[in-house]
């Protein structure tokens, strides 16, 4: 079915606000392992300049702006809780003091009672991206526990008929069993899982997941549907829909990043060289497609209606370049690709267009749902989280090359 989720009256909110052209950015200056260094410094540096501006508050976690500029805040319940003290947590391991740690801990107990929301498959957005961030910094077992705990919440939503973790409670009158891409970045927290107790459960449940995954979410060009609804009861399709994207048979940007991550990801716990090759595929759709601008910071959608009068989406964009970092460790044929195609990115939000002055954010010219009208380019923190990764991840492989 290609009924369009895209809301026509939208379209002159679009034309309002205006996107970077087409044009290749300038370089600033080489990608090494000085000038990343740096670039964490200085973004460090922000973070705890910011610290001032945004007061512990349990309900008052940092998600994005308003139209007004204002903060968007939210408590743990929300789904993008954990990024926030996540994007803290790697920070901190730039940040000459302790501010940032200390910050750090302070926002992601807050969330710890999510260990026991058997209503969300985002858990490993929540707790993963908190305290797994706080636990490979700090090695508290403490924070080990509430992961083990989590994953064991989560598995309780998964369906062996279907064989997938469901997604979303919510519209029971247009979905039985909703499997969204987004859904593949939780299985990191349930690999782990299984690395820590040594229970299989945890593994068999993600791989069995991604295969599931990988063989109903993607088109033969592969790129991905954004939701895959499921008869529970027979594990047969139902609908093939979007949520977030212009159209059901559109690819939504953001979704595309969240396949190339995941499924990066799930090889390389599993091994399973089929997740490799979906990885690789997605990731040619994704940088090799004629719709990309050459900034490497993609529209909203890779089939938005109005392109080139479309919005850009930083978050796919910061999304995608992590899993690409951590793709090229496993191919080599294609490596020096992905890391042009990263160091693009890099570049590209290096540039003040992209670069955000509103405390506690880094980057601007996000894109939440413009079928859903929230979030529609504003700074996201999921976009900051994703970027520093991204960074931290390039400056391995930059101290990596120092070595060779």
């Amino acid at each position: 079915m290609k009924n369009s989720l895209y809301i026509p009256c939208f379209l002159a909110l679009l034309l309002l606000f205006s996107c970077k052209t087409d044009q290749a950015v300038e370089s600033t200056s080489p990608i090494n392992e000085q000038t990343l260094t740096e670039r964490l410094n200085a973004l460090s540096q922000k973070a705890v300049s910011d610290l001032a501006e945004i007061p512990v508050d349990s309900l008052k976690i940092p998600r994005s702006l308003d139209e007004n500029g204002a903060l968007e805040a939210t408590n743990s319940r929300d789904w993008t809780s954990g990024f926030y003290p996540g994007l803290l947590w790697q920070l901190s391991k730039a940040d000459n003091g302790k501010a940032l740690q200390e910050a750090a801990e302070k926002w992601t107990a807050f969330i710890e009672k999510e260990k026991w929301d058997d209503h969300t498959h985002d858990l490993g957005f929540k707790l993963f991206c908190s305290f797994g961030q706080g636990h490979e910094i700090t090695e508290q077992e403490a924070y080990k526990d509430v992961i083990i705990q989590a994953s064991k919440t989560l598995i309780q939503r998964y369906n062996d008929t279907v064989g997938c973790i469901k997604s979303w409670d919510f519209n029971e009158d247009v979905w039985k069993f909703p499997v969204i891409i987004d859904n593949m970045m939780n299985l990191d927290m349930l690999f782990t899982a299984t690395q820590w107790t040594g229970d299989s459960t945890f593994y068999n449940i993600a791989y069995q997941h991604a295969l599931t995954t990988m063989k109903n979410h993607f088109r033969e060009d592969n790129s991905s549907y954004h939701v895959i609804d499921y008869d529970p009861s027979t594990g047969e399709i139902r609908n093939r829909h979007t949520h977030q994207g212009a159209a059901h048979e559109s690819a939504w940007s953001r979704g595309q990043a969240w396949g190339l991550y995941g499924f990066t990801m799930a090889y390389r716990y599993t091994k399973d060289t089929r997740f490799l090759e979906q990885a690789k595929a997605i990731a040619q759709y994704f940088f090799d497609h004629p719709n990309l601008p050459e900034d490497k910071i993609p529209y909203w959608d890779f089939d938005a209606p109005n392109i080139p009068n479309e919005l850009r989406d930083v978050s796919a964009a910061a999304v995608a370049t992590s899993g690409l970092l951590e793709l090229y460790h496993f191919d080599d044929a294609n490596k020096d690709q992905y890391l042009a195609w990263a160091d693009a990115v890099l570049e590209s939000l290096q540039q003040t267009e992209y670069q955000a002055d509103a405390p506690p954010f880094l980057l601007q010219h996000s894109v939440g749902s413009i079928p859903g009208e929230f979030e529609v380019d504003v700074p996201i923190v999921y976009a900051d989280y994703y970027y520093v990764e991204a960074l931290f991840r390039r400056l391995d492989i930059a101290k990596q090359g120092d070595r060779e």
